[in-house]
């Protein structure tokens, strides 16, 4: 899996046992190479592959001719800071962007979720400038006035909407939270009696004339995404009943009439659904339908559902990408945002004749804000904005008609890949065409051999495709230091359709494994590659599929684990979001032990001689501590070289900049004492 938290008490009893290291704690280094390597090469990193300013949305006007976007203000080492700024251009680039915000002009706030009136003439956003780690909603006319405070909540607000005739804007509003909605954020430590806790997520409807604020969604349900009707009173969405973290692999697809406050459940998928959006005439909803491992890691086939009641029809079947945004245009056509082998792709559906037309596709990634390909456009469909990047190119803004674009933004003019060449690399393995990506490293010597770290992504249903790292891609801090980095797409990955991305469903650790090795000898064919000198490492699935690895061959001789899963076995019953396991094992661990075991890394322990650092977070709820620690204990009853740090309140996706920063460090340092 990729990203969630709960901090697990049971790992207070861990500090400082053998080779476990509770980072944050004061503890005496170890000897050995490792360490110092890890503490001469830290700033080189910090300065080099994170310095590149990230952005967290964009967002284009109905009408096409402005732009608004949130830029994350990060420290030296690029960690998050928890501020962001929102800023404001035309289109074509011809003036320069002005910052919109909620405070002082010289202030600095986390200010995000932006979202356009109809008119194109007011921009609605949140912002904590009232109060710091309270956000609220705000309107700003774009006329130099002060922005207006819309709400006075206590809770967590996200993902404004304006309703399509520009009277009310719906927000999704989690009532009293203490913390964040989402299964990316950390849990809240456990104590005492323990019971399946939660705050539910609801659409709250917020009266521009009055300023009234109201609930519209039931108490006991989870609203996860939505979108208005033409109607101004309908609103489709997805929802689940009980906990959001966890419901969210069972989520329906409902019809909510606002005034009555009453849902109604129009589709009960067969798999996951995402990204719902109505038909400019109000008759159809479109959405994502597919085997998805992870709530904001969207993949699948388009499918389009009368409102009305009926079954839905799949507008993309045996399609070889992975859709993951969808947009209506005014004139009743669907723009699909698509994964295309590891490619950005951007097609245009009739819904009518099926008819799939490609706009554009290359290797290299437009989002505004998801993991994924995505766009925001203009209403009649012919302009866009997104986020653009690559791993030779850091992010900008980017504008204007399809392939026409404007860069709107030059944060990161200065700011070069501190790696050599990235080539997407294609080979076969049982009978599927796989993808990889093969990223050369800094100043690149055909005449030398090599060392090559492997780094397999999270999820399983994720996919790499080509993008500028942020702070916690750790891997890419190897490029600097004379290492290859294979990033393989093994079967269940994203970009070559629903087939491929089931193709792993009760396989774990077989099939997706093969992929990746037979991804290996290609690598070391097509490039200088010494085959005695390679290291495995991944987070969550990809720290799985590491400490599976090592129980399968000797050929790696260094491997780190980060956020992984030793035994899924006990993994079931400690993990808080076991509903995403059920389509992927086909049936619950306690009817079906048999499976669970058949891709434990633990059943096949005794294989391992690979040195292996083993990282986490005490508050991960996705890959909880445990697992880490069984890993490590096994290793080191085994007698195999290991060594387990453990951060203090980090949860799945770490976040704290000094974390982030030792994690490179530790990384680098242990692939160096083994290979080189």
């Amino acid at each position: 899996m990729n990203l969630q938290f709960k901090r697990y008490l049971v790992m207070a009893g861990l500090l400082l046992l053998g080779g476990c290291v509770l980072a944050g704690q004061k503890v005496q280094p170890d000897k050995g190479p490792a360490k110092a390597t890890a503490k001469s090469s830290a700033k080189s990193e910090r300065q080099a592959t994170y310095s590149a300013k990230q952005f967290q949305q964009a967002a284009i006007s109905p009408d096409g001719r402005r732009v608004a976007w949130v830029e994350i203000r990060t420290d030296a080492a690029g960690g998050p800071t928890g501020k962001q700024d929102i800023y404001v251009a035309v289109a074509s680039g011809a003036d320069k962007p002005v910052r919109l915000t909620a405070g002082a002009p010289t202030g600095h706030y986390d200010e995000s979720g932006i979202a356009w009136s109809p008119d194109g003439k007011r921009v609605a956003f949140l912002s904590d400038a009232a109060k710091s780690g309270q956000l609220q909603l705000y309107v700003s006319s774009l006329n130099g006035s002060a922005a207006q405070k819309l709400t006075s909540v206590k809770g967590f607000l996200a993902a404004p909407q304006w309703s399509p005739d520009g009277k009310t804007i719906a927000v999704l509003f989690t009532e009293n939270a203490t913390r964040s909605a989402g299964p990316l954020v950390a849990e809240t430590p456990e104590t005492g009696e323990i019971k399946d806790a939660f705050f539910e997520q609801r659409i709250a409807i917020v009266d521009l004339a009055s300023g009234k604020l109201r609930q519209v969604t039931p108490a006991d349900t989870y609203i996860y995404e939505y979108d208005w009707a033409p109607d101004s009173k309908t609103i489709l969405l997805t929802a689940a009943k009980g906990n959001g973290d966890n419901n969210w692999w069972i989520a329906e697809l409902y019809s909510l009439d606002t005034g009555a406050e009453q849902m109604k459940s129009i589709y009960k998928p067969k798999l996951q659904v995402a990204r719902p959006v109505v038909s400019p005439d109000g008759k159809y909803v479109a959405f994502i339908e597919g085997l998805m491992s992870d709530e904001d890691s969207v993949g699948g086939d388009v499918f389009l559902l009368p409102i009305s009641g009926g079954e839905p029809r799949n507008l993309t079947p045996d399609r070889k990408a992975s859709a993951s945004a969808l947009t209506w245009t005014s004139n009743g056509k669907l723009i699909d945002q698509e994964n295309v082998q590891g490619d950005s792709g951007i097609s245009q559906i009739d819904p009518g004749t099926g008819k799939i037309d490609t706009l554009y596709r290359a290797p290299e990634l437009f989002t505004i804000g998801y993991w994924s390909t995505s766009v925001s456009l203009s209403a009649d469909g012919a302009a866009a904005a997104f986020i653009r990047s690559s791993f030779s190119a850091p992010p900008e803004i980017w504008a204007g008609p399809i392939d026409k674009w404007t860069q709107l933004t030059h944060k990161n003019a200065g700011v070069k890949a501190p790696w050599g060449e990235a080539k997407s690399l294609q080979w076969k393995s049982d009978g599927f065409d796989v993808q990889g990506w093969l990223i050369y490293p800094r100043n690149f010597d055909p005449s030398k051999k090599y060392p090559m770290v492997v780094s397999v992504h999270g999820g399983p249903s994720a996919g790499v495709q080509s993008n500028w790292p942020g702070a916690f891609e750790y891997q890419m801090a190897l490029l600097e230091h004379e290492y290859f980095l294979l990033l393989p797409n093994p079967r269940g990955s994203f970009g070559q359709g629903e087939a491929f991305t089931r193709a792993n469903v009760r396989d774990f650790g077989y099939g997706d494994w093969r992929d990746v090795m037979a991804g290996v000898d290609e690598a070391i064919r097509v490039a200088p590659i010494d085959p005695q000198r390679l290291g495995l490492t991944g987070w969550s699935y990809g720290g799985f599929m590491t400490m599976w690895g090592v129980t399968q061959t000797d050929r790696f001789k260094a491997a780190m684990a980060g956020a992984g899963i030793a035994n899924w076995s006990s993994y079931y019953g400690e993990n808080k979001i076991d509903q995403w396991m059920i389509p992927f094992f086909g049936k619950s661990y306690y009817d079906d032990p048999e499976v669970y075991a058949r891709s434990s890394p633990l059943t096949f322990i005794k294989n391992v001689k690979t040195p292996t650092l083993i990282i986490v977070g005490d508050s991960d709820g996705e890959c909880p501590t445990p697992q880490s620690y069984e890993f490590w204990h096994a290793l080191k009853t085994l007698g195999v070289k290991t060594e387990l740090v453990v951060y203090e309140r980090e949860g799945h996706m770490f976040v704290k900049p000094e974390h982030l920063q030792d994690v490179r460090a530790r990384t680098l340092a242990w692939f160096d004492q083994y290979l080189k």
